[in-house]
């Protein structure tokens, strides 16, 4: 999902561990008095160096609840993330990771979303689903090797999907992210729409104006176009997943909060809707 958590799922093939870490458990490999976070230093909404994303803001609220000291280990995400992140020791969690990634191992999951259709607005008004007939032969935007290029196929939109790039690493590029780029030329009209992992497009949306943000709630269940979003952490630490289970728990209303500030699209836990936007307390 862009640089986002899903790319580590759906590009896992390419995202090889080193040698499997010893099972280990608190305090062995994990700091217990600072929380050590694995991040991209430019990835918003997720993350940014000067703490202004989603997952920035989540992790301040574990360290909060943990009484500890919060520090960061950035690297951009791409082919090696895990591996030069946990799989080095040198951070603790993966803030969001898909759950029952392989790379990792997953606490509860936290949030769940969807992929969504972005568009300017009035485009497509009342639009359900990738098979809506005005989708076709429209230019509309994918990230390759993401879920949704396969649903597109099947309904008809790969002759004029344009394909984009999961991962973006040129300095000189005028965008922060792939998504970032794609919201951009939805916004522009070099693009008449795109499909997107939710958590990204919400906020890039919000952030751009007159766009449309329809979650993909109707499609088929394969490929899945709904996803749970869990914390990462090294396989065999059951004992830090297990704190970190404990304060996802507690502090699940602030959690809650905040993706909802930031405009991500909250999927009931097992049923394809919406939560409500205003939850009772």
């Amino acid at each position: 999902m862009t640089r986002a958590p899903l790319t580590i799922l759906v590009l896992a093939a390419g995202l090889a561990l080193a040698a499997p870490v010893r099972a280990q458990s608190l305090p062995d490999l994990v700091t217990p008095d600072t929380l050590r976070i694995c991040a991209d230093p430019g990835n918003m909404p997720f993350s940014e160096r000067q703490g202004d994303g989603f997952e920035n803001r989540i992790a301040a609220i574990i360290a909060d609840e943990l009484k500890v000291k919060l520090r960061y280990y950035w690297l951009t995400q791409g082919p090696g993330f895990v591996r030069n992140t946990l799989g080095t020791g040198l951070c603790d969690v993966i803030i969001g990771s898909a759950f029952g990634s392989e790379l990792v191992q997953s606490t509860n999951p936290y949030y769940r979303s969807a992929y969504v259709l972005v568009s300017r607005r009035g485009t497509v008004d009342g639009l359900t689903g990738l098979d809506d007939p005005r989708l076709r032969a429209k230019a509309i935007g994918v990230i390759v090797g993401t879920p949704p290029v396969e649903r597109m196929g099947a309904v008809g939109l790969v002759p004029t999907m344009k394909p984009y790039p999961p991962y973006q690493f040129d300095p000189a590029r005028p965008h922060q992210t792939v998504t970032a780029e794609i919201v951009a030329d939805v916004a522009s009209g070099k693009l008449d729409a795109a499909v997107l992992w939710g958590p990204a497009a919400g906020w890039l949306a919000k952030q751009a104006g007159a766009l449309d943000v329809v979650p993909l709630l109707r499609e088929p269940d394969r490929p899945p176009l709904a996803y749970r979003i869990a914390m990462g952490v090294r396989h065999g630490e059951n004992e830090w997943k297990r704190v970190l289970n404990n304060v996802l728990r507690k502090r699940r209303t602030e959690i809650e909060a905040v993706l909802r500030d930031y405009a991500v699209p909250l999927l009931d836990e097992d049923e394809n809707r919406l939560l409500p936007a205003d939850p009772k307390p």
